[in-house]
């Protein structure tokens, strides 16, 4: 099967769980997913997962529990009852902070000027 014949919140839900393993050791970022026709493209996460502390680099705390990179997969499927362009970006940002996950969404959709019909041109 092809990823253009699966829903869209399907292929969010793979993105997450390909994901998983990087999930479990940040504690926080944001997760970026580019889509185009519905059909996910280009995903990822942008982290700091260090920080420099005089001359000492160590981790930025400890990642996410299964439990809430479960949670936070829910929520990023859900959000996308809000989505209402098929070209464009959402990128979570998320972030645990006193052994809570805290998250937020943001969409950006895209259009492309060669789109356009002629009669606008």
């Amino acid at each position: 099967m092809h990823l253009d014949q699966l829903p869209l919140s399907k292929q969010v839900e793979l993105v997450f769980r390909t994901m998983k393993e990087e999930l479990s050791y940040l504690p926080s970022g944001t997760v970026f997913i580019q889509i185009r026709n519905n059909v996910v493209g280009k995903f990822g996460i942008r982290h700091n997962p260090l920080e420099l502390e005089g001359d000492t680099i160590r981790p930025n705390g400890s990642g996410l529990t299964e439990t809430q990179i479960q949670s936070f997969r829910n929520m990023a499927v859900e959000a996308l009852k809000y989505k209402k362009w098929t070209h464009g970006e959402i990128c979570y940002d998320f972030a645990v902070r006193e052994g809570k996950l805290g998250a937020s969404i943001s969409f950006e959709s895209n259009y492309n000027f060669s789109s356009l019909p002629e009669k606008f041109g």
